[in-house]
């Protein structure tokens, strides 16, 4: 089967969304490994400060709090970027059996939707865990702001 550049560029056309995605999906997840990076320096920090703590209950007991939402956070970012490269490996995935159905015409179309389905459905989950880890670090930021002003009650929610 011959192919020329009138059959090929619609196809090169349809395979240029998924492209995008990938290019998108590769700057969130830069965002997000860059966020993991910062989570585990933290936790280390705070970890180093919480073994050192020994005579002061109430700053031992405000190191513990603040070290278990680190580790709920790097959960969350493990997971939100677990999902995005999830999405972009469909979104590979994708652009090839675009190519393969043009060459091959072998009926790939209900894949090819699944995998685009697929490829969003993993990128808003990964982004709902992202946006869980900005909340818990801002629940986070509040501890240590009560703590700073010595106040007993909570600070309203942002």
């Amino acid at each position: 089967m011959a192919f020329g550049a009138d059959s090929l560029l619609p196809t090169i056309q349809l395979a240029i969304t998924p492209v995008i995605l990938i290019t998108g999906i590769g700057s969130l997840l830069l965002t997000m490994t860059n966020r993991m990076g910062r989570i585990v320096d933290r936790t280390r920090i705070l970890a180093g400060q919480a073994r050192g703590a020994t005579a002061d209950a109430e700053e031992r007991a405000h190191l513990e709090a603040q070290l278990r939402i680190m580790y709920r956070r790097a959960g969350l970012v493990r997971r939100a970027v677990s999902l995005a490269g999830l999405s972009m490996v469909c979104s590979g995935l994708l652009v090839v059996a675009i190519f393969a159905e043009v060459l091959t015409g072998s009926g790939l179309a209900v894949f090819i939707m699944a995998l685009f389905a697929l490829s969003i459905a993993c990128l808003l989950a990964g982004l709902g865990f992202f946006l869980r880890d900005i909340h818990l670090s801002l629940s986070a930021l509040g501890l240590e702001v009560e703590r700073a002003l010595n106040r007993d009650q909570t600070l309203p929610p942002h």
